[in-house]
């Protein structure tokens, strides 16, 4: 099951995706907030989202999982 992994550390601002989604390649799944800069979290891999583990105003670390897809 693929995951989706947050590329460096921040608060979790906006999460774009709830499972059954469908997400595409490079469609955006979550937006994290670090030093007022919002950075966009982009699926690398279609799929279907299975869960949704980090939540709005949640702090990620960098590599954590925000999204499970399942292929």
């Amino acid at each position: 099951m693929p995951d989706i992994k947050a590329s460096m550390s921040g608060s979790a601002w906006k999460v774009l995706v709830k499972p059954g989604d469908v997400v595409n390649k490079k469609d955006e799944i979550a937006i994290l907030e670090s030093m007022k800069m919002e950075i966009p979290i982009e699926a690398e891999i279609e799929g279907i989202v299975s869960e949704v583990l980090k939540q709005e105003g949640d702090f990620v670390q960098e590599g954590d999982v925000i999204v499970k897809l399942k292929g």
